[in-house]
């Protein structure tokens, strides 16, 4: 992509209305546009760094064996009241008639939507386990949005959903959707804590939210500090091995680690005090198991091994896709604006010529764009005709993580400048040398 062909509306002042940096961020750097309040236009820079966040959570999913779907948005009324939620969910879900005064609404979750799928066309347990999901906009009708994508109205996000036919099999189910979500966000440059949590309206006994510190969470945590030591690296693991799986479960979730909501000071106090942390997070995931709640209600049996009919188990388990570009944001950036992991960066180097118009590096800046995009990746080159400040300053303010300069100077030498964003440090190279830097940097990802 060239920058004298994008739309990239960036703004040189901070929003006034932008309370968080993700949220001051996003705005300037032309990433989305309000709409109106807590729903927002994805320009774009923000829509490609969506698409690189679905992407690897697809990957994770289809990794840990679960299958893609899609369902409407628009549920009718009738499923939620089997379920019992319809009244009980709260004035969040908005609720709506069409035109022939059927009562419908905009499905904030789905347990009941994959139930009634499930029940159709599943029958006996042989046909278990099972774990669908989709990625799909969402609406919850908060009463106070705020913080830009952190907690807007409308939102992306995957919504996973196992059926299992005992309880062992969807605690294991559990234990794997932990592992894909630590593999997830790892790959996503974020070290997102497993905490036991509140299951809220969703319901259930076991539930863990996945959380990212930062100053900016919504939610009070209290944690031992040696959980922020845990990484789960490139480990391979067999997603049908219950073992393997619960004893990762253990290892992450052992340590005292709750939001506010669960937290026990008792248990907090056995910590050694000088590892008793206490901080801000941002909810990124969660996974809950919840038994037959829905099954039951719902009718929702298969023929177990006796014959008999038997009430499936399920959980569910979701990430906030959209959420997360405010939490990798808010976790990585500087005064000068984001620093992108190079796992989700929108474009994974930029160019800048310092002399548009110039012969020399105007060839120069041509063969590095050829000779990156050869390679499969995507540069970024800023070919306006503006100022060298003006273009380092784009550069740092949308946050690709390196950058190669081109100048007359350098050229003379045969060398050009690659930039780490995240250190700022500059190395001059051939401009051969540094297409093959961005390709072995790019291999690890």
């Amino acid at each position: 992509m060239r920058m004298s062909r994008y739309f990239l509306p960036v703004l040189k002042e901070n929003p006034a209305e932008a309370q968080i940096v993700s949220h001051r961020l996003m705005l300037r750097a032309g990433m989305i546009k309000q709409s109106s309040a807590g729903i927002y236009s994805w320009l774009p820079l923000g829509f490609k760094v969506l698409r690189k966040i679905e992407n690897i959570v697809h990957e994770e999913q289809a990794r840990a064996g679960h299958h893609a779907m899609q369902m409407p948005t628009i549920q009718s009324a009738d499923l939620w009241r089997e379920s019992g939620r319809y009244d009980a969910y709260g004035e969040e879900m908005l609720r709506i008639k069409d035109r022939h005064g059927r009562d419908m609404l905009f499905t904030p979750t789905a347990e009941e939507m994959i139930t009634d799928i499930f029940r159709a066309h599943v029958g006996s347990y042989k046909d278990l386990p099972l774990t669908m999901y989709q990625i799909q906009w969402k609406f919850r009708d908060e009463v106070r949005p705020r913080f830009g994508v952190m907690r807007g109205r409308e939102f992306y996000m995957k919504d996973g959903y196992n059926f299992d036919l005992t309880k062992e099999d969807a605690l294991h189910a559990y234990n794997r959707h932990l592992v894909s979500y630590l593999r997830t966000y790892e790959r996503m440059g974020l070290q997102a804590i497993p905490m036991r949590a509140d299951s809220g309206p969703i319901g259930g006994d076991n539930t863990h939210e996945f959380l990212v510190l930062a100053d900016t969470g919504e939610s009070e945590v209290f944690y031992d500090s040696a959980v922020t030591d845990l990484t789960f690296g490139d480990r391979d693991i067999d997603y049908d091995d219950h073992a393997q799986c619960a004893a990762v479960m253990e290892e992450f979730t052992t340590k005292y680690a709750r939001t506010d909501e669960t937290h026990d000071e008792a248990l907090f106090h056995e910590v050694p005090e000088e590892r008793r942390k206490t901080a801000r997070g941002i909810e990124v995931g969660q996974i809950f198991y919840f038994g037959t709640k829905y099954s039951e209600a719902m009718k929702a049996t298969v023929q177990g091994p006796d014959g008999k009919p038997t009430p499936v188990h399920m959980g569910s388990h979701g990430i906030g896709v959209s959420r997360l570009l405010g939490a990798i944001i808010e976790a990585s950036h500087d005064d000068k604006g984001i620093i992108w992991p190079e796992g989700v960066t929108p474009y994974h180097c930029g160019i800048v010529n310092l002399k548009q118009g110039d012969e020399e590096a105007d060839a120069a800046c041509d063969a590095l764009y050829k000779s990156i995009t050869a390679l499969g990746l995507e540069p970024l080159y800023d070919d306006r005709k503006d100022r060298a400040g003006g273009k380092f300053a784009t550069m740092d303010l949308i946050g690709l993580p390196w950058r190669i300069t081109v100048g007359p100077r350098g050229l003379k030498n045969g060398v050009v400048e690659l930039t780490s964003r995240r250190t700022g440090e500059s190395v001059e190279m051939a401009p051969e040398a540094a297409v093959q830097k961005i390709a072995e940097i790019y291999a690890q990802h």
